[in-house]
């Protein structure tokens, strides 16, 4: 009977475990190495080795209605693309309102997870941690929930750029950016254009004498000022959507493509990627076109060795002049403290079961959550990962057989790696909607649109043509919220609130002019009306004082 959990990890994907935890009527006790909650989000003064670091001025790509947790909606005058500063203000009024912190044991380290010897019996797990003073404790748990993050090993392939050793300049990892300070007026060089890369070329560009930006395969680039000036993800995340891009997928991407290029065309900037706007997670930078047309950042092929203060490109292009080079080449994933047994591999990803469950296992009372990438927000995708992890531990879910499983991871890669690029950086990807529902059947919460548009039709189109939020998740089933129709049928009020910083009124003659135009639409309706009746069109049953 699993009752203690251990939680590994305080970030968004920890938080949200521990309350599931507790939803589950589990004791939870999580385990944090900083002295604060929020993970990635916490922005550090100094990089600290082992734990994931942002840089000052980056904002969330996820507006808040999309990256919300199921049942806590955030603060109407929050910015619907927050700060990082806003970010943490939001797990932070989460963590109180369901009293999480109290379940966490800060500045404590996970050394090891290990089978005990009565495993295959009891399911259970030896946790040994080390606190701040460097004292080590092994406790034992019924379960454990893997919720530490991918960010947190620098990917620094040094190998890959001959003469990098002979470089004048300095160079460092993306990870070890937090402002343009020091580089002002200099010539940097920023390798890679993942979502780091292009923002640390802005962000730098502000002050840089020049800013080139390598890449080997490009990216397709959208803002998060979508159509009307809403958020773009809102825009562009429903249900209906999702559907008619499952069944015409070459004429989707050609729309969006072609919807991109309207902005600047992305052949014309160098931007333009071999990939398919789907197959891959796009750049999200409102400023790159303005930088890029204005000189500030000049996008260059990828690098093929470095000579003193000089870079030779694979085009035969050469700048004689760098001084600082910022490798944002990503990031290497790996789970030191678990057994070697369970992180075996499918392709580029780590062999589990729904991107959570180790197959392997013959009790199943470990899973990882948090560790996925999507076209959506992490937070919702973690938060029913381990809803469906905490069922599963209750033993209210049952998993399939090993065999059933490694069937299936297997065929999941196998599509996952003809649909998306997936690479040893970027070792997996889900489509959002359609992975959020496979897990949402197993645990019983998938929202039925159908039996909606009998029941609630009101609800049911903002559920079917609205965005879809993680409030759809709570309004039936396992964990059911009372103000999940509320939350849905009010999500738009908070994504307005934020601009009503300045009320502008309507023009005086506008209100006049839509009366004039109701009066001059009813006078043409009634003599219509009448000139159908005196040819004999309408029938006499209809009021004669209507048309008299």
């Amino acid at each position: 009977m699993v009752q203690k959990v251990a939680v590994i990890g305080a970030g968004p994907s920890g938080l949200t475990s521990v309350k599931c935890c507790l939803d589950e009527g589990l004791e939870p006790t999580c385990f944090e190495s900083s002295n604060d909650i929020g993970g990635l989000w916490r922005f550090k003064e100094k990089p600290e080795p082992g734990r994931a670091n942002i840089y000052q001025s980056v904002v969330v790509n996820s507006s808040k209605e999309i990256m919300s947790f199921s049942d806590f909606p955030p603060p109407a005058e929050l910015p619907n693309n927050m700060h990082h500063s806003e970010v943490m203000l939001y797990l932070r009024l989460y963590a109180q309102e369901f009293q999480l912190l109290q379940h966490i044991r800060f500045q404590t380290t996970v050394v090891s997870v290990r089978q005990r010897e009565d495993f295959v019996v009891t399911g259970q797990w030896d946790v040994e941690t080390e606190d701040a003073e460097g004292q080590r404790e092994t406790t034992v748990f019924d379960a454990v929930l893997v919720c530490s993050g991918h960010y947190t090993q620098p990917h620094l392939p040094l190998a890959d750029f001959p003469g990098i050793e002979s470089f004048k300049g300095r160079y460092f990892h993306s990870w070890e950016y937090r402002n343009s300070n020091g580089l002002e007026g200099a010539r940097v060089l920023v390798i890679g254009m993942g979502n780091c890369g292009g923002d640390i070329a802005v962000d730098v560009s502000r002050v840089a004498e020049r800013v080139y930006l390598s890449t080997r395969s490009g990216a397709w680039v959208m803002g998060r000022v979508g159509q009307g000036g809403l958020p773009g993800d809102i825009v562009c995340s429903s249900r209906m959507q999702s559907m008619i891009r499952n069944l015409f997928p070459n004429w989707s991407t050609r729309t969006v493509e072609n919807k991109l290029n309207e902005a600047f065309d992305h052949k014309l900037y160098g931007l333009k990627p071999k990939h398919g706007f789907w197959a891959q997670i796009p750049l999200v930078n409102d400023d790159l076109a303005g930088r890029i047309i204005s000189g500030r950042v000049q996008v260059k092929p990828n690098v093929k060795e470095f000579s003193g203060t000089g870079v030779v490109f694979t085009d035969g292009s050469v700048i004689d002049e760098v001084d600082t080079v910022i490798f944002a080449t990503g990031y290497n994933y790996n789970f030191p403290f678990l057994p070697p047994e369970i992180q075996t591999k499918s392709g580029f990803r780590l062999c589990l079961y729904k991107h959570v469950f180790p197959p392997s296992l013959v009790q199943p009372t470990l899973a990882v959550v948090g560790f996925i990438h999507g076209f959506g927000a992490i937070n919702p995708l973690a938060e029913m990962q381990a809803r469906w992890a905490t069922r599963v531990f209750r033993g209210l879910k049952e998993l399939p057989s090993e065999k059933i499983m490694l069937k299936e991871i297997d065929k999941d890669s196998e599509i996952m790696h003809q649909r998306f690029v997936c690479s040893e950086r970027t070792p997996l990807q889900v489509d959002y909607i359609p992975y959020m529902d496979s897990l949402a059947e197993k645990v019983g919460v998938k929202p039925n649109v159908l039996g909606l548009f009998l029941r609630d039709p009101k609800l049911a189109l903002e559920v079917f043509l609205g965005p879809c939020t993680p409030y759809q998740y709570r309004l039936s089933g396992p964990g059911q919220w009372a103000g999940a129709r509320q939350a849905i049928l009010t999500q738009w009020q908070r994504v307005t609130q934020p601009f009503r910083t300045r009320v502008v009124a309507e023009p005086e003659c506008r209100a006049a002019c839509g009366l004039t135009s109701l009066a001059a639409l009813t006078g043409a309706v009634l003599l219509g009306c009448l000139f159908l009746y005196q040819h004999g069109w309408v029938p006499s049953s209809w009021p004669s004082a209507f048309l008299s």
